[in-house]
């Protein structure tokens, strides 16, 4: 970011949000932001306890303020999540569904029939996403008022995605999914049966049939029937609570222009900034 406000790099992406208000001061810059596919998880290993637990996840789930995660973490700069991957910057987002709220006689419901007791480890770092920390810590004092103790564990940056994310020895964890352009690439990356990417290990058969159906299926309708019940699935089954849908934030020397289009599958344009743009 100092190197974008000095002049020493034209462009860059997800641009720390808590000095946001820097750069809309500079005469010099552009804040660059789309509604995308991005989102923030916090995955849950489900072959590791007592993340197992149907009961537990789903306590856990209600037990999230989502609407203040938005406000505190993303600044606004993004919109609730349901608990899957698909955001209303995909074609079939199920728009349908019941929105999932913070509900702590639900939470406490879920937690009791679960049977658990005892602190509930989340560990989080900011190498996950800007505000990981924060959001844990948000979503650890949420859960409190439906009697559900969590226990943040801040881990350090520097090996966060290899002894952390997708690892049995961390049960519950912190998360950034760029998002992909596509239902079937979003769900194949993350949620298919065995691949590495299946940050929980979740394995529902019904889902992996849906999946199989919609890559063959040519009819839209019929896909966005069989895209909205997988969503359904991921919110009700999988192991994965989605808190959060990210814009994407990215910021520009006013040197540099383009058509007036700019892509919302990812950041920077789509990832087509060397393509599209020029310098004016």
């Amino acid at each position: 970011q100092t190197a974008l406000m000095n002049g020493d790099i034209d462009a860059m992406d997800r641009v720390d949000l808590k000095t946001i208000n820097l750069f809309k001061r500079s005469p010099n810059i552009n804040i660059m932001e789309k509604t995308g596919t991005a989102h923030y998880t916090f995955p849950m290993r489900l072959s590791v306890a007592p993340f197992d637990n149907y009961d537990l996840r789903m306590a856990l789930k209600h037990s999230i303020k989502r609407q203040e995660l938005v406000d505190k973490v993303l600044l606004g700069y993004g919109a609730v999540g349901n608990d899957h991957p698909i955001s209303t910057a995909n074609r079939y987002h199920n728009s349908d569904m019941p929105q999932r709220e913070f509900d702590a006689d639900k939470a406490a419901f879920h937690y009791k029939k679960s049977g658990h007791s005892g602190a509930i480890p989340l560990s989080a770092s900011d190498a996950a996403f800007s505000g990981a920390v924060d959001a844990a810590q948000l979503i650890a004092n949420s859960a409190s008022e439906a009697g559900i103790e969590i226990e943040v564990i801040r881990e350090p940056r520097d090996g966060y995605w290899s002894n952390v994310w997708n690892n049995d020895a961390k049960g519950w964890c912190a998360c950034y999914w760029g998002g992909r352009p596509t239902e079937d690439w979003m769900f194949s990356s993350a949620y298919e049966r065995g691949v590495p990417w299946n940050d929980t290990g979740w394995d529902n058969q019904h889902f992996q049939d849906l999946l199989l159906k919609g890559r063959s299926e040519l009819d839209s309708d019929k896909r966005r029937v069989i895209y909205h019940e997988m969503q359904e699935l991921c919110s009700n089954d999988g192991g994965t609570a989605v808190p959060m849908y990210a814009n994407f934030v990215d910021a520009h020397s006013k040197k540099l222009t383009n058509s007036g289009t700019i892509g919302n599958i990812h950041a920077m344009d789509s990832s087509r900034i060397a393509k599209r743009w020029w310098f004016a």
